[in-house]
């Protein structure tokens, strides 16, 4: 009898231990810990920080892709582009389509929640100074051969007179613009969005760069045009790849 009653409890208490073990094990999820589906996430700086910090950098400057968090830049764009290319990403870049229709995973409400957000968070009243910025999209085709001229005029102090950067100090070297695998990475309107707004978080100006300077004016709509172009004239068909030496 005290056999049987021994391995009756032992019995007992292992049946007790696995109730206890299947309620604790690794990954079971616990009760009202439901995570919400993607689609339900409906709060801007959660989104942002998802599917935009990783590119943008976390407060939207700092990092390799443009700075979202610049006003210019906001004005400039406006909500409707920047849901446009959230939505449809950018062919041919790192930008990816994040609207469900294109193959990405957010919704129109999503996205078009992502845009305001970023505005509303962002954005400044007094960032163009009552002047009337360049039209976001070129209207039309900008010309090398002058774009060459306008970047001597208003890159190259920074930039050097052919684009591939200066090296003057640490804290004053710029890398090359010029250099095939970056411009393979981004695309004429990602040029033209940079020289309009500049990177205020790299210390570049924006298309006023020289207003302050004597007899200095902004750069107008043709030369930012024509500045792209220029630039995109060193593009490659195999960027990044090594070339035989020059003989």
């Amino acid at each position: 009898m005290k056999i049987s009653a021994l391995a009756l409890a032992l019995t007992a208490t292992a049946m007790l231990m696995g109730a206890t073990g299947c309620m604790e094990a690794p990954g079971k999820p616990r009760e009202n810990s439901d995570a919400a589906r993607p689609e339900q996430i409906l709060d801007a700086k959660t989104l942002y920080r998802q599917n935009c910090a990783a590119c943008h950098g976390d407060q939207g400057r700092n990092g390799a892709a443009i700075s979202l968090a610049n006003p210019v830049y906001l004005a400039t764009a406006g909500v409707d582009n920047i849901r446009r290319v959230t939505r449809q990403g950018v062919s041919g870049t790192m930008m990816p389509p994040f609207g469900k229709g294109q193959g990405g995973l957010l919704t129109d409400e999503q996205i078009d929640l992502l845009a305001h957000g970023m505005v509303h968070e962002w954005a400044r009243a007094d960032a163009l100074s009552g002047q009337a910025p360049p039209a976001y999209a070129a209207a039309t085709a900008g010309d090398a051969t002058r774009g060459q001229q306008a970047f001597g005029l208003f890159c190259a102090r920074c930039h050097g007179a052919d684009g591939a950067g200066t090296a003057s100090g640490p804290s004053t070297h710029t890398g090359s613009i010029v250099d095939s695998a970056y411009l393979a990475l981004i695309s004429d309107q990602g040029l033209r969005s940079i020289v309009i707004a500049g990177r205020p978080d790299r210390g570049m100006p924006d298309w006023r760069a020289y207003l302050q300077a004597p007899k200095a004016r902004a750069m107008t709509d043709q030369e930012i045009g024509d500045v792209v172009a220029w630039l995109a004239s060193h593009r490659t068909q195999t960027p990044g790849q090594p070339y035989p030496e020059r003989k």
